[in-house]
């Protein structure tokens, strides 16, 4: 140990990362302490890492951070992640800020100060390629002065700002191509009724927790979109038809509008939403390089559209991965069953029930036969603790008949997960 290049051990320290961890190992000798000054780049201030934080007093907490940062030098990452500490005082947040500012790439913080400080004053113009923010404020985006032209990944968590400041933060990170935002407190004023975000190196986008009448993503270069537990009249995304990845989950919304261009889509997930077949169905028709085609838990809107499996077996040749559950009529098993389509590619399938019923059988045994190439079948059902002597007959003869089934596809591998 005694021959590591300096350097070298600055590597091991910053690959700890945890605080403690850090300052306990730099302790070992001279040459580890030297290593923790001049050549530590990640360090990392989490209650999960070490509980003993929670029981600390907030100035003291204030006071170990301080100490620790500034015997450092050439910082490249820092996290400060304190479930328990409601807020910090403003001037060591921004002792802090402004000792790292120039040598920093990642910074993690999620605690709110008293009073508030604008962030993005501390952290704009310099090296900063990754900024993670909860619980804070942000007011006043001035993109002409807080320029971000090196950040690539932008996550906003519980963070309250205005439609405006979004847009115009948006605008101040040239380069930005993941963006993340959850649970944001969004103040719309009386004149601008619609969220509207531009950028043109927006590669994956995830909006999670969110409520607006109109949201409209404008992103040339969008390749993953991931909706998930949120309320929209509108959501309408403008682009080029990069998009790969489309992810829906839980997400009530009235009128959803991804553009004409689906050509490379690759992965559909929905699950927890209520669509009508027909329009899903033409939004996502041209997808002829669909490789996964989830639909999970989904309601369809109209009683009489049934999800039309000739037509997704049609659109999508090269599905390799089908995952469907959703509420089984007798209607819906004879719609779905109909023609001769073959699903020569899939290779996983994947059925859920919402009910366990001798239709839940049929349709397994239906989709089997048309699966040609298939080599492994997963079961998914949900299965009550106290269970009538009924729902014990519909299992033991749903058992009854998989075993059945499965006696002629002894090359496909089944799994059953129950909940």
């Amino acid at each position: 140990m005694e021959h590591l290049p300096v350097e070298v051990i600055g590597n091991i320290l910053s690959c700890l990362g945890a605080a403690r961890d850090v300052v306990i190992a730099s302790a070992t000798c001279r040459k580890w302490r030297e290593a923790w000054r001049s050549h530590l780049h990640t360090l990392s201030f989490d209650s999960k890492h070490w509980p003993v934080y929670d029981d600390i007093s907030t100035s003291r907490l204030e006071i170990i951070i301080t100490q620790t940062i500034f015997q450092t030098t050439g910082l490249q990452s820092l996290s400060i992640v304190m479930d328990e500490v409601d807020e910090f005082s403003a001037a060591p947040v921004i002792a802090w800020l402004m000792y790292t500012r120039e040598t920093l790439r990642y910074l993690n913080y999620n605690v709110r100060t008293n009073p508030n400080i604008n962030i993005l004053d501390k952290c704009s113009r310099q090296k900063l390629e990754e900024l993670v923010l909860a619980y804070n404020t942000i007011t006043g985006v001035e993109p002409s002065y807080q320029r971000f032209p090196c950040l690539r990944s932008l996550s906003l968590s519980h963070v309250s700002i205005s439609a405006l400041d979004l847009s115009l933060l948006l605008t101040a990170c040239p380069k930005v191509e993941v963006l993340s935002l959850i649970s944001l407190d969004i103040a719309m004023t009386d004149a601008q009724a619609t969220m509207e975000l531009i950028s043109p190196s927006l590669k994956d986008a995830c909006v999670q927790g969110i409520s607006l009448d109109k949201f409209i993503l404008e992103a040339d270069s969008l390749e993953k979109l991931q909706l998930k537990d949120c309320t929209l009249d509108v959501f309408e995304l403008v682009g080029k038809g990069t998009l790969r990845i489309l992810k829906i989950n839980d997400v009530s919304v009235i009128h959803l509008d991804i553009g004409e261009s689906t050509d490379n889509l690759e992965v559909v997930d929905v699950s927890n939403f209520t669509i009508m077949w027909a329009k899903f169905h033409h939004m996502i028709s041209k997808s002829a390089r669909m490789r996964r085609f989830r639909l999970w838990g989904v309601v369809v809107d109209d009683d009489e559209e049934l999800v039309d499996m000739e037509a997704v077996s049609a659109c999508f040749p090269l599905l390799r991965h089908l995952s469907l559950s959703y509420d089984l009529r007798e209607e819906a098993l004879q719609y779905c069953l109909q023609g001769s389509f073959q699903l020569e590619n899939v290779v996983l399938l994947e059925l859920g029930w919402v009910a366990i019923n001798d239709l839940f059988s049929h349709w397994v045994a239906g989709l089997l036969e048309r699966c040609p190439n298939l080599r492994k079948l997963v079961i998914h059902g949900v299965v009550s603790e106290a269970k009538s002597p009924e729902e014990c007959h519909m299992l033991a003869n749903f058992t009854a008949s998989m075993v059945r089934l499965m006696r002629k596809y002894l090359h496909v591998e089944v799994e059953f997960e129950y909940e």
